[in-house]
């Protein structure tokens, strides 16, 4: 299935973002079947706390290419994108939305209180791109589980 093939993509990068002093979220777009652009968490690499993969790839794609519609295309998202990078999905008309972790399990992980961000967020918009949750989940919660406990401790 695409989907998990994609996906897969998404979670190599949220490791690369790791071994790269980043924290582990990564980002694949895809258009027609085919990788158009991906992108890695870089908070830290670009001391940029906005530089989250998703919102990092919206805007670099955009600037490199001139497009600013994407409803012709789906982002693949190792961890469900937070209410900022959601927001960026609305203004730049995201077709559809894949993910795999919910914020939810990310929450739970950190020990803290979650929320559905995109969903939340999709609802109070005048946009909602096609959402898609769960591909690979349980491959991006250990990606998750090993950084944020190994940095706990």
């Amino acid at each position: 299935m695409n989907d998990e093939k994609f996906m897969r993509q998404a979670i190599e990068l949220s490791k690369l973002a790791v071994e790269h002093g980043n924290e582990p979220f990564g980002a694949v777009l895809v258009k027609d079947n085919e990788v158009v652009y991906t992108n890695e968490n870089q908070i830290y690499t670009m001391k940029d706390p906005t530089f989250h993969a998703e919102a990092g790839l919206i805007r670099r794609f955009c600037m490199e290419t001139g497009i600013r519609n994407l409803s012709e295309y789906t982002l693949y998202s190792s961890c469900e994108p937070c209410f900022m990078c959601s927001g960026a999905m609305v203004w730049v008309k995201l077709g559809r939305l894949v993910y795999a972790a919910s914020n939810l399990d990310l929450e739970e992980i950190l020990e803290k209180k979650g929320s559905n961000c995109s969903q939340m967020v999709f609802e109070h918009s005048n946009h909602k791109p096609e959402v898609c949750a769960g591909i690979l989940r349980e491959e991006s919660i250990n990606v998750l589980k090993n950084y944020f406990t190994a940095r706990r401790n």
